[in-house]
Formats: C-alpha cells, structure tokens, sequence
C-alpha cells in the first residue's frame, strides 16, 4: 500500500522525524564524535565572532551597545563686546557691567549693577539693558522680577507691595515694591520702561531697610549713560536730558572715554 511504500521509504512528511531517528539508532561511540564534532564547531563560531577586529551581527548586540546618532553639538555663541555703561552717581561700591545674548530671545542684554542685594546694610542697584530688532513689550512687572532675580543673584520674589509711575529721560517708567527672599530678606524697588524702543529694567534698593524712594530710583536712571558705536540710537537716547522739574544730587559725570577691564568694571583715573 502507499502507506507502506512511505514509511519504508523514510521521506516525506515524516522526514525531520526519520532524520531523529537516525541519530538515536547511531551506536553510542559514533552518536558521541557527533556530538563532539558540533560542540567544537559551535565554539569556533564563538572565537571567530569575539576575536579583536570581529563583528557581532547588529541582531544580537543588545539594544545599548548599538551606535546611536548623536546630533552635533550647537555651536558657541560668541563673545560680545562690552558697551560703555556706566552710572554718574555716586557711591562706594564699584559699577559692574556684563554682556551677553539671551538665548531663549536671541536679544542683546547689558547688566549693570552696584552692591550687592543680599547686603542689607548697603545700596544695592540693578539694571538690565535689553536690545535688538524684535525687542517687544516686556511681561508684566512681576514676572520680569522674578525671572530676573532667579536667573541673576538667586533670589526670589516672595511679596509684593504697591505700584507706581515716574517719569524720566527715557519717558515713563512702571515700578513695583517688591521683596526678596534668599540670604537676606530685602525690600526693593523694581521697575521696567514702557515708552522707549529697548527696554531698562531691574531693581534699586535703600541700605539698612530704609524703604525705597521712586525718587531716588527716578535719580539712578537719569544717572545712566551709555556709548555704543554700533547702536547709535540706544546711545542718542541715554544722552538725553533729565526732566527739567527734578533736582537730583550728582557730584560725578560718567566717564564715557574710559576703559573697561577684563571683569567689566570701569577704570578710572585717580589723581
């Protein structure tokens, strides 16, 4: 019968189960070399594989040790000249000015500052110069404290009080009470312009926790200056005059013609 014919034939459907048969009815001695025979090539697999210059197949390397893409590195911003910044007031601590671009805006920002803000015993004074094509108006007063204390002295806005006006040579100036908490707890002054084409913003402090004046504040501003060759504009605007109405004690004119040294303070002629 055909069944018959297929089972002593040993082929077909019942192939990979003849061929297991054939290893089961090997005598012991020849089903042993066999067994030896494949061990020894499968450890030669191993060798050839794990030899120095020798590749594993992308399949069996685990999923860390396959290279990843890794995106180039952005390129350095770089070094931004210092302007002439300076304030004609007077006081014992040195004026400090910095540069930089702000990379979230891609906007050019002078600080300039004098004290230190977490000294309660002494005046403290901060001012940031924002510049640029798309300058904008700038958020809301406390916003702008706040962003501008964590990401300058490492403070932070715990209160805030009243709400004002001044005017001053570069026109209408908002200012807010507020009060910082770090290593010192300090009540200052904030304040942002609102008419010119850049934006002024920062904070004054009163020393030995004197409360702020808006017209002392309204005094510092005045008392700033700045000479930008390449920004004839921001630098025709810092050169215009204090409101007539206001009398503030300056004992000092900025010295515009000064060098400015390796850590951004002013040098200045002591005779």
């Amino acid at each position: 019968m055909a069944g018959s014919g297929e089972a002593r034939d040993g082929r077909g459907s019942a192939g990979p189960a003849a061929g297991l048969a054939g290893w089961v009815t090997l005598s012991p001695g020849a089903l042993g070399l066999r067994l030896v025979a494949a061990s020894a090539l499968i450890a030669l697999l191993c060798v050839c594989a794990w030899r120095p210059g020798g590749r594993i197949p992308s399949a069996a390397m685990p999923f860390e040790a396959r290279s990843q893409p890794t995106a180039p590195a952005p390129p350095a911003s770089p070094p931004v000249a210092l302007a002439l910044f300076d304030l004609a007031e007077p006081g014992i601590d040195p004026v400090r000015v910095t540069a930089g671009i702000d990379p979230r805006t891609g906007l050019r920002e002078d600080v300039l500052s004098r004290g230190n803000v977490a000294a309660s015993a002494a005046p403290a004074l901060w001012v940031t110069l924002t510049r640029g094509k798309d300058t904008g108006p700038a958020p809301t007063l406390f916003v702008l404290m706040a962003r501008r204390a964590a990401t300058g002295p490492a403070l932070a806005v715990i209160k805030t009080g009243s709400r004002d006006q001044i005017r001053t040579k570069f026109g209408v100036v908002e200012t807010l009470e507020i009060t910082f908490g770090g290593p010192a707890t300090r009540t200052c002054l904030g304040f942002v312009t609102r008419e010119a084409a850049f934006r002024l913003d920062g904070w004054t402090c009163a020393p030995l926790g004197h409360p702020p004046a808006t017209q002392a504040l309204a005094c510092s501003l005045d008392a700033l200056s700045l000479v930008d060759l390449a920004d004839p504009e921001t630098t025709a605007a810092f050169s215009a005059p204090p409101p007539a109405s206001r009398s503030c004690p300056l004992t000092k004119v900025a010295d515009v013609s000064g060098r400015i040294g390796p850590t951004g303070q002013r040098s200045r002629n002591k005779k």
